[in-house]
């Protein structure tokens, strides 16, 4: 027979022993909620219950995962379909207000060069905006500055000999028909694992920019090229191959090369930034039916200044980038635009472009280009949803023809 006192040492024994149980588990709790605290003040936006998957959502919320996010394989019983709750999860969209602050160091530091540098001579003398405008008020002071334009034939110095024969005979207008909706794809390399390539062939004109090729990322980038922007610097580069290379054979091409601040066409022409003239001249002569356009030096300028007033700091006095130069060429040509990954959607990566194996944070945030400026002002024209952003880095504005001033 067991001793009363040695069954009470058992029972005081595993008393004691889940005392120290409960108290080490309600420690370990405290820590993760202490952890989630931090994190909460790092601007992680922690997400609202979701409904269902297949419940809209509204947009300003957070962002539903679609069935492609599920494992592979995975069942889901029919009792359950309905009431599937959808997984929650961190998400933060680009801030149409952000600054040099949230640059790296590094950048900041690039950036102050930069202002320090003044390569093109800005003399900016316009007025900043007070305060912020509304959309359709910055829509019109996009459409009704910005004179997209293309040199043509009777613009000195090209309508000398020496061009005699190279520049296109029709306008850049006359190449293409009504165009209704239209994509800019940038080369940002988190389009990868994007499979946006059905949709954004599914417009009636893409544009893209200077070496993103579409051969083998079809299913990511899609295949239809419309327009294809070029810098000058790629048109000299013998790297680039620019003209052997079949890439640039297809669509409507553009190049633009930076000028001095508000210069005129024949001040440009003496001392462009890359010397573009013969190879384009070559071109011209090797492939005279592919409609190849130079873009007017002061447009480039005309969007800076806007930048620059619609920003409460100092931006870079460079020129504007490719993607933002070409964003309002396709808002002059079209009704509707859809923009992909020039704000950056869940697959934000340091990668620079799709098709490279290249690493820069500046990729995204700028540093030779106004790029943070410029992505603030294309958060604010978006016509889209949140979640249309941090899905699919996919932004949507209005064409200049649909604006009302």
């Amino acid at each position: 027979m067991v001793p009363i006192n040695f069954l009470r040492k058992i029972m005081y024994g595993l008393l004691a022993f889940f005392l120290f149980l409960t108290i080490c588990l309600w420690n370990e709790s405290k820590k993760g909620y202490s952890v989630s605290q931090r994190l909460e003040s790092k601007n992680f936006q922690l997400s609202k219950n979701l409904h269902f998957l297949t419940r809209r959502v509204s947009p300003k919320s957070m962002y539903a995962t679609t069935m492609a996010d599920s494992p592979r394989g995975s069942s889901i019983p029919n009792g359950a379909r309905e009431k599937l709750q959808v997984e929650r999860f961190n998400a933060k969209v680009w801030d149409a207000d952000s600054s040099s602050k949230n640059l790296p160091p590094r950048l900041q530091k690039v950036r102050k060069n930069y202002l320090h540098m003044n390569k093109y001579n800005v003399t900016f003398k316009g007025k900043r905006q007070s305060k912020k405008l509304s959309v359709n008020a910055l829509l019109c002071q996009l459409a009704n500055r910005l004179k997209v334009t293309m040199i043509e034939q009777t613009d000195f110095p090209f309508n000398t000999s020496e061009w005699e024969n190279s520049m296109p005979e029709k306008s850049i207008r006359d190449s293409f028909g009504q165009l209704g909706t239209c994509a800019v794809v940038s080369s940002a390399g988190s389009l990868k694992a994007s499979y946006l390539g059905k949709e954004i062939d599914n417009h009636d004109a893409v544009m893209r920019f200077n070496g993103a090729p579409t051969r083998k990322f079809e299913a990511d980038v899609g295949q239809k090229t419309t327009f294809r922007l070029v810098n000058s610097q790629l048109v000299t580069s013998s790297k680039h191959n620019f003209l052997q290379d079949s890439l640039y054979k297809e669509g409507i091409l553009i190049v633009w090369d930076p000028s001095p601040y508000h210069s005129e066409i024949p001040e440009w022409y003496k001392k462009p930034d890359y010397n573009f003239f013969q190879n384009y001249k070559q071109y011209r002569k090797e492939n005279p039916n592919q409609p190849f356009y130079i873009l007017t030096p002061k447009m480039p300028w005309e969007l800076w200044d806007i930048l620059q007033e619609n920003s409460p700091e100092d931006i870079q006095p460079n020129p504007p980038s490719s993607g933002m130069l070409g964003i309002v060429i396709m808002m002059s040509f079209c009704d509707k635009v859809d923009i992909y990954e020039f704000l950056p959607s869940k697959r934000k990566t340091d990668v620079c472009y799709y098709y490279q194996r290249f690493f820069d944070s500046a990729c995204t945030m700028g540093a030779y280009h106004p790029l943070l400026f410029e992505k603030n002002m294309v958060k604010h024209l978006n016509q889209g949803t949140d979640e249309d952003i941090y899905l699919k880095g996919k932004v949507t504005v209005s064409g200049f023809r649909n604006i009302h001033c």
